[in-house]
């Protein structure tokens, strides 16, 4: 088999790679874990306790906010419920150069996407009536120089019980504790139920053909470690599972994830609901008895920020599997780390991109060097391949037979060609997916016009250099090809991909360049030896 149908297999992999997520976004099956129920639950922001029957009611926002600011987050919160409103990254910027930062969670008339908790029950504080009305000593608080932590009370007294709800920011940290205490102090036991949830307008999936991105619910749950539940899921069931061990409930888009993490004793319900064209992913905890005289705490922690593996798997078991490498994710997961690695050495991620791409083929040298070994091979054979089926003629099973004699005798196997190419196809693409899912790659810098490695090439200079260097390594690669129709396809490849990759991430354009400079490099020097042994032939 010669070169140009290896890149002819390989476009058709790709494409056919593309296709194929595309199709499972579109027809992803729903998850069937246990106690999923079709029927809606409660509609408005909170959700009914288990003794209830009827809906909440959905409350205005108030006027009285504040806002909390660590290091790497400025939340605002509204003191009616305590509901993170907006939670703005200080260390991203909204778009590539921008002075405004990356906000996440919002409260606009378009794009709702908050971060409720509350309690409920018998004695909770968000009733029938509207949510708790909080009081908060100061509308600004900022974590300060040299503070490790930064600690904001709200309270409410009802009915002889203190509420404390406090949040609670560590310095360079995205995970957020959100603390309930209950000091009882009336004369009668109170039950009360934590809930912790995420509210969000029922989007689409997002995503294109170059990028398919996913944006809407994921979860981890005792029977599943990672699961995707979309906004058309919420729409088409309810999602009514139960947490026995740890889990955690979350939206997420592309670079960014939100998740509540419970700390409940006892099982934790996780649900999903939809109202009023918005959909619901969170955590409901068991009811808790508070004596007379006595205090309990209850506690959750909201992740809002950048997937960062690392500290992600700190906080809680399996939000790391947000980025998500799909299938492959045992081999793009080991690329993600040493490319962070060799960044740590170089300092700038395009570099970095370079050096990985190098070692990687480097150490598929064997494999590149068995392919075109075995092509060679294959072309030495042609003449004699021609004049048996001169010879032959029609005869499809002596031919089929003569063939199989010839390659014994000259120890040539004839997917010796195609199967090196099988097995690196999917270190290509767990390679496309470490790139794609790496937030570190989001307005990265490389050299020169290339200021941005997660956003195309601005004057598509790396994909015409791409698809000219894969004219070279066609024109390189001299082929038996003589059918019209097939000599047509093979040499509108290259413009195909050209085409195709002027969409693609810097990034991504930058590997897929790099690694066919490096196959020009490795072929010739292939070539050339096989050249002195006469294995080579260039017919």
């Amino acid at each position: 088999m010669d070169s140009q149908r290896n890149i002819l297999l390989i476009a058709l992999m790709f494409v056919s790679f593309m296709l194929y997520l595309n199709w499972t976004e579109a027809t992803n099956p729903q998850p069937q874990g246990q106690g999923v129920t079709q029927q809606a639950q409660h509609s408005g922001d909170v959700p009914a306790s288990s003794d209830a029957s009827q809906p909440l009611t959905q409350d205005a926002v108030s006027n009285k906010l504040i806002t909390i600011k660590s290091d790497v987050l400025t939340l605002t919160v509204d003191t009616q419920g305590g509901d993170i409103l907006r939670a703005e990254l200080n260390n991203y910027d909204a778009e590539f150069d921008s002075v405004d930062k990356f906000v996440m969670l919002k409260n606009q008339p378009d794009h709702v996407f908050v971060a409720q908790s509350g309690l409920i029950g018998p004695d909770g504080i968000d009733t029938l009536d509207g949510r708790a009305q909080f009081s908060a000593n100061g509308t600004d608080f900022v974590m300060a120089d040299g503070q490790d932590e930064l600690r904001v009370p709200l309270t409410l007294v009802k009915d002889g019980i203190t509420f404390t709800k406090t949040f609670v920011l560590k310095r360079d940290n995205y995970a957020v504790d959100v603390d309930y205490t209950v000091d009882n102090q009336s004369s009668k036991a109170a039950t009360v139920q934590m809930y912790a949830q995420l509210k969000q307008n029922l989007l689409d999936d997002g995503g294109s053909l170059t990028m398919p991105t996913y944006r809407g619910g994921v979860y981890s749950a005792d029977d599943a470690k990672y699961e995707k539940y979309s906004f058309d899921d919420m729409k088409d069931r309810n999602l009514n599972l139960t947490i026995a061990n740890q889990g955690w409930a979350g939206m997420m888009q592309h670079y960014f994830v939100a998740a509540w993490i419970p700390h409940s004793e006892g099982e934790a319900n996780l649900y999903t609901r939809t109202s009023n064209g918005q959909g619901f992913i969170g955590v409901r905890y068991p009811t808790t008895t508070v004596a007379a005289g006595s205090t309990a705490q209850l506690d959750a922690t909201l992740w809002v920020g950048p997937k960062l593996q690392d500290k992600m798997a700190e906080v809680a078991p399996n939000l790391n599997l947000t980025v998500d490498y799909g299938w492959l994710w045992f081999i793009a997961s080991p690329l993600h780390w040493l490319l962070s690695t060799i960044h740590g050495f170089v300092g700038n991620w395009g570099v970095a991109i370079i050096i990985l791409t190098f070692i990687v083929r480097g150490v598929m040298y064997p494999l590149t060097k068995a392919q075109y070994t075995s092509m060679a091979k294959m072309r030495m054979l042609q003449p004699k391949l021609a004049e048996m089926r001169e010879r032959i003629g029609d005869d499809r099973q002596r031919m089929s037979q003569e063939m199989m004699e010839l390659y014994k005798k000259e120890k040539v196997n004839p997917l010796g060609g195609c199967l090196p190419l099988l097995l690196q196809m999917p270190i290509f693409i767990a390679l496309y997916w470490a790139l794609m899912e790496s937030v570190e790659l989001r307005h990265a810098p490389f050299m020169l016009w290339i200021q941005d490695l997660s956003a195309p090439d601005p004057y598509y200079v790396l994909p015409l250099l791409m698809g000219a260097s894969m004219f070279l390594i066609q024109k390189m690669s001299p082929s038996t090809i003589t059918d019209p129709m097939q000599q047509k396809i093979m040499n509108f490849m290259p413009v195909m991909f050209t085409v195709f990759f002027l969409w693609f991430p810097a990034g991504l354009v930058l590997y897929w360049l790099v690694s066919n400079v490096v196959t020009l490099i490795q072929q010739t020097m292939i070539y050339r030896a096989l050249e002195k042994k006469g294995l080579h032939s260039r017919t």
